[in-house]
């Protein structure tokens, strides 16, 4: 019976027969079943990165955390997998690459030829030993390649990857840039299979070179040898790199940028890997070529020496992008003749923008973004007299579908025409603090036609399920995770919130969340009046304040009889009839007086989200001035002093206080 340690290393030996450049499916079961062999993670990363498709370190690492003991694949199947790739039990060992030498495990004899003589251990002696490549070799001679620096396995050599015989195929070395051979790449014929590594050595930095580097000149990083032979012919003085993989590609453009800081480095992409290519060549500072967009996924840069000749990809290859620079420096003059705002709603709501439509529970801020939505996304008229342009709109509605489906019910029913087909809802849940959320909820906006439009989150407390509305930091996850949404989409991200318990103070949560807004649309209710008015507007007047009533709009009746109805909004013209509220007791009404001469002398005005022209102070500027009047204890003067001014502000109060400012309401 073995011990730990031993179990260990069996799982271990199993783990390396197996070829890390498999499917993703089977790479998953290989890591559970590894791992409920007692497999250590060290070990798994290891071998992971002897894969032609290796993601990094941090995928493999992220993968192993999610695989679980009870996840239905035991260590049974490790050792099944490992057998019928040719594993017979004996330990195997990897060689790290901090060895003197990088080298690969055996590259083992089929477990069905038990006559054939012993595999080699070595992949730089076998490599050695077998014979040069020679044009008549059908890969070379299918791809219109060069043999040089390349071998090809006997015939008749028993050498095999997993189960898969490698005999008469093409060996392509992989070197570091020192010239150390890490593994090997076997190639067969065309239409006999596909490419395999060597298994159990890693590739680290390797690669493959056609031609030759020059310090300052330019370089080709492809995927595989056949594009990296058209690229040589079409630019004999540049350099071909063949990276092994479009997942190894940013590993060795960045070796190669560290090693000739001076070269140009050139991605040349497959078709449909356009966006990674322009990412790495952003990174290491180069540029990136792409393939025709009318060919199919994976048509390549031989592909299109093939079909247009040398000299079409030649000009395909001095046509490379360079990916926008990130920062640049513009004069006065670019400034002021740069596009003017773009605006969804006139004044309101800024087009590609981060904003807020905020205000207390039962305030009708739902049935007001919908309504603002339709508008938009119809494109005609105004919006409480406010020119609209028209949009695509996704309303991610998270406090319930059905609700969602009475009002935009209501809205037909009561304007006697359907919601416009560019607007569009998603109900199921989201959370902005879920890269994957984000990244694939901006996929399906872009995909639903919904760019360059409006996105409204409905509310972001049910956007961030357990957050703390109240802490920097998650609210600093949540801004990062809205600007990233309008990055990627292009729109205007409007967030639906709630005010706090005293809706004087605004939007709940922490202060860090207005700041970052380009508008805020503040909500209020006086009865069944209610107003929308704008809170904060970078880039115009804020201020500016309008009425709406919510109108009842019969539905018909339930299953039991029950009469069903819901809301619609429409402006409120009728006049405003407030009730002149006042001080109350000696000491409120000692500091509204004293209020009144610092109003009537401030040189603020409409700050914080006060209307235009309306004088304000600094609530910390002023305790200490109207303390100095009071006639209690002196110890307790500027405590009385707070304690008036917040009890004679809020909605309905004689004050009006915002962001340290505060006003006459």
């Amino acid at each position: 019976m073995l011990n730990g340690h031993e179990e260990q290393e069996r799982a271990r030996s199993a783990l390396i027969a197996l070829d890390a450049s498999c499917d993703r499916n089977e790479w998953v079961r290989v890591g559970m079943a590894f791992k409920a062999a007692g497999g250590e993670v060290d070990t798994w990363l290891q071998w992971c990165a002897t894969g032609a498709n290796y993601d990094g370190e941090r995928a493999a690492r992220s993968a192993w955390q999610s695989f679980k003991p009870n996840g239905g694949i035991g260590a049974g199947t490790l050792f099944l997998m490992a057998r019928n790739a040719g594993w017979n039990g004996a330990q195997t060992r990897i060689e790290g690459a901090q060895g003197a030498r990088a080298s690969c495990p055996t590259v083992t004899a089929s477990s069905k030829a038990q006559a054939a003589p012993k595999p080699r251990g070595n992949i730089a002696a076998a490599f050695a030993n077998w014979p040069p490549a020679s044009t008549e070799h059908p890969y070379i001679a299918a791809k219109r390649g060069n043999p040089d620096g390349l071998r090809v396995v006997p015939v008749g050599d028993f050498v095999s990857v997993g189960n898969q015989s490698v005999a008469g195929w093409l060996a392509v070395p992989v070197h570091s840039l020192d010239g150390e051979l890490r593994t090997a790449q076997f190639i067969p014929p065309p239409g006999e299979g596909k490419k395999l590594n060597a298994p159990g050595a890693s590739f680290g930095d390797g690669l493959f070179v056609v031609g030759e580097f020059v310090p300052d000149g330019s370089i080709h990083v492809v995927e595989g040898i056949g594009q990296a032979w058209a690229c040589a012919k079409a630019d004999y003085q540049a350099a071909a790199v063949v990276a092994f993989g479009a997942g190894r590609i940013r590993t060795v453009a960045k070796a190669l940028r560290a090693r000739y800081p001076a070269a140009r480095i050139v991605i040349v992409a497959d078709r449909g890997k356009e966006t990674e290519a322009e990412a790495i060549a952003r990174e290491v500072g180069g540029e990136w070529v792409a393939m025709p967009v009318d060919k199919p996924a994976n048509y390549d840069a031989n592909d299109f020496e093939a079909e247009h000749g040398i000299e079409a990809l030649a000009d395909l290859l001095r046509a490379a992008k360079t990916p926008p620079m990130r920062y640049r420096l513009q004069s006065a003059d670019d400034l002021m003749s740069g596009p003017p705002l773009r605006w969804l709603v006139r004044g309101v709501l800024p087009a590609d923008a981060f904003a807020s439509l905020y205000g207390p529970s039962g305030s009708g801020k739902s049935f007001l973004a919908l309504d603002m939505c339709v508008a938009i996304a119809e494109g005609a008229g105004d919006w409480f007299g406010r020119r609209v342009t028209r949009a695509p709109v996704t309303y991610c509605a998270l406090e319930g579908e059905s609700g969602m489906g009475k009002r935009a019910k209501a809205w037909s029913v009561r304007y006697s025409r359907a919601l416009p087909a560019n607007l569009q809802f998603v109900t199921q849940p989201l959370d902005l603090r879920n890269a994957e959320d984000v990244s694939d909820f901006a996929s399906a906006v872009i995909a639903g036609g919904g760019q360059d439009g409006l996105i409204v989150i409905d509310t972001l407390n049910r956007a961030a399920p357990g957050s703390d509305e109240n802490s920097s930091t998650d609210m600093s996850m949540l801004i990062a995770a809205c600007k990233d949404l309008q990055r990627r989409t292009g729109c205007t991200v409007l967030l639906v919130h709630h005010t706090g318990k005293d809706s004087a103070k605004g939007l709940r949560g922490h202060s860090s969340l207005f700041a970052a807004l380009d508008a805020a649309i503040e909500v209020k209710r006086d009865g069944s009046r209610r107003t929308l008015a704008v809170a904060k507007s970078k880039d115009d007047v804020d201020g500016e304040c309008y009425a709406f009533s919510l109108q009842v709009v019969d539905l018909g009746e339930d299953e039991s009889g029950e009469p069903v109805t819901s809301c619609v909004v429409v402006p409120d013209e009728s006049p405003v009839v407030f009730a002149q509220a006042k001080p109350g007791g000696k000491t409120q009404r000692l500091v509204y007086a004293l209020m009144d001469v610092l109003l009537s002398e401030s040189t603020h005005f409409g700050k914080a989200g006060a209307p235009p022209g309306r004088p304000c102070v600094e609530f910390e500027a002023v305790v200490p001035v109207i303390a100095e009047r009071m006639l209690c204890r002196p110890d307790q003067r500027e405590y009385q002093v707070r304690r008036a001014l917040k009890a004679m502000s809020g909605d309905g109060a004689i004050y009006q206080m915002r962001d340290g400012w505060i006003w006459v309401n």
